[in-house]
């Protein structure tokens, strides 16, 4: 658990603006992998020779590497510098994409997919560099927008690319990424400087394995469930062994100096219940986002369908993704003004909103295009909340990592989404034309539990300790040290004053490791 570095004397405040764009446009360009590949998928088995079952993998890889990218790459991050590690998602991402732009096989593009999730880490990362960069008035708006890069990608990913796909292939789909991910390349040297604050210590070698094979044996099972079945034996044996897994995790962070995840930190009452949040409102944002564009591109006349393209279903979407753009600077108004908790539930309320749009007229396509709307404001307000809570209860070496875990937990509760959407789609049909196809009560029942899950999140928020609107954006992110220190239980204060003192000493093992060393220098000295 590292000590806080010195707090830089003053931010840097020349070309403010080109460092927000080009830290967003960084964000947009991971964030639309989630969903630029949505188009091809449908004609990518006829093309690479394979099932639908393999094809599904160019969607699961991305998904499991991300998971596992997130918190190391933001963990090392605050250890060896923030802009490093922008440029290596950067790379990895041009990369990956250019390796797909080859394909041929499946096997080629799945190893691209993979390189580009790693960069999802790049979110959290760029939000912490407009913590230590930015005047701290600028602060509010500009993670406000990072953050909704999240969800602004995904809304203008199908779009884009099916429009790209159904135009010049699959290999112009991954150019499109490759060439941006060069530019960022160039241009994030130039304008981003590095961050002079740190968190010095060792990698957490052995904490990085055991959390990535955690997270695999949990998002495996997930994604795969509909397919394997969920009361098989490796679908069964895959979260058995995750949940041992994290038993075996949890106690080996708790005894580091130096954890890959600070949990004392993550069980702060403002972080946890943050944390909670974001799990069920990404679970509720993505039942929208998949429920509507399978309700949208189902065959007209039967079942529930409207028979859109892709690439129309896109389209529709659209006015939801270019709200979260406009709403970056209210949300961050609405923080200032009444605190980042105020933002969040007004985020989820908007959310349960846009369902109960949905719900009872299900049929209209009026209705779905207000209350995605309603919602895209919501999920805007939500997404934009929760790094300001994280970054107001962590201390500021702890900023890339607190949010990594964050945008995890985000991507942990998007995933329990797609299996959830998948399982009541096959489970509640009709069978016409010699297929069975979902019912306009599965859609309605996607919606109910997606709604509920807002409703949960949300009412889990109002449990969070009042952001006071005194409390200035200056005094949030620059003069505080330690922000969230006042929500430690006396054990866990004491505590870490003694690990600061072993950091101080140079020492790497947890104080409870050497107790019976301790001992024996205090009988030496006794006996002296």
């Amino acid at each position: 658990m590292p000590t806080t570095s010195a707090l830089p004397r003053f931010r840097r405040t020349t070309n403010v603006r080109t460092i927000i764009l080009v830290l967003s446009l960084c964000g947009l360009t991971v964030s639309l992998q989630q969903t630029s590949m949505v188009g091809a998928l449908a004609d990518l088995p006829d093309e690479l020779g394979t099932t639908t079952e393999n094809v599904s993998w160019i969607v699961t890889v991305t998904l499991l590497t991300s998971a596992v990218a997130m918190p190391i790459v933001s963990r090392l991050a605050d250890m060896f510098g923030k802009r490093k590690m922008l440029l290596l998602c950067l790379g990895l991402v041009t990369v990956g994409s250019l390796i797909g732009a080859v394909g041929g096989s499946l096997a080629v593009i799945l190893l691209g997919r993979a390189l580009q999730g790693i960069s999802f880490a790049i979110v959290p990362v760029g939000i912490s560099v407009m913590r230590d960069l930015l005047p701290a008035h600028r602060i509010g708006a500009a993670v406000a927008l990072m953050s909704a890069t999240l969800g602004i990608g995904g809304a203008i990913g199908l779009p884009v690319g099916g429009l790209i796909y159904s135009t010049w292939g699959l290999s112009a789909v991954f150019l499109m990424s490759a060439a941006v991910g060069f530019i960022l390349l160039v241009l994030v040297p130039l304008v981003v400087s590095e961050s002079t604050i740190r968190s010095p210590g060792r990698v957490d070698y052995v904490g990085s394995i055991l959390l990535s094979a955690a997270l695999l044996a949990l998002l495996l099972p997930i994604s795969k469930g509909a397919v394997w079945g969920w009361g098989s034996g490796l679908t069964i044996g895959l979260f058995a062994a995750s949940v041992v897994l994290i038993v075996i995790w949890i106690p080996y962070e708790l005894h580091r100096t130096q954890p890959l995840v600070d949990l004392r930190t993550m069980a702060r009452r403002p972080v946890m219940l943050t944390n909670v949040a974001t799990v069920l409102i990404g679970f509720s944002m993505f039942g929208q986002l998949l429920g509507v564009t399978q309700l949208l591109t189902l065959p007209e006349g039967v079942g529930a369908g409207y028979g859109f393209s892709p690439l129309q279903a896109g389209l529709f979407l659209l006015p939801s993704g270019i709200v979260m753009v406009l709403l970056a600077p209210v949300s961050a108004a609405i923080s200032n003004r009444y605190g980042a908790k105020t933002t969040l539930l007004t985020g989820g309320c908007l959310v349960v909103l846009g369902y109960l749009v949905m719900i009872p007229w299900i049929g209209s396509l009026v209705a779905l295009l207000v209350g995605s709307t309603v919602m895209g404001s919501g999920i805007a307000l939500a997404y934009a909340a929760m790094p300001t809570l994280i970054m107001r209860s962590v201390p500021v070496t702890e900023t890339a990592s607190s949010n990594g875990l964050n945008a995890l937990l985000r991507s942990i509760g998007t995933s329990s989404s797609s299996a959830v959407v998948a399982l009541m789609l096959s489970s509640d049909v009709v069978h016409t034309g010699g297929s069975d196809v979902p019912t306009t009560h599965a859609f309605q029942m996607i919606f109910i539990v997606s709604a509920i899950g807002a409703a949960v999140g949300t009412a889990v928020a109002t449990m969070l300790p009042p952001h006071r609107a005194s409390l200035s954006n200056e005094e949030a992110f620059t003069s505080v040290r330690d922000p969230g220190a006042e929500y430690d239980p006396p054990s866990v204060v004491a505590e870490r004053a003694e690990i600061e003192y072993e950091i101080a000493e140079g020492r790497s093992m947890h104080h409870h490791e050497r107790e019976p060393a301790a001992k024996d220098r205090s009988s030496s000295r006794e006996g002296g």
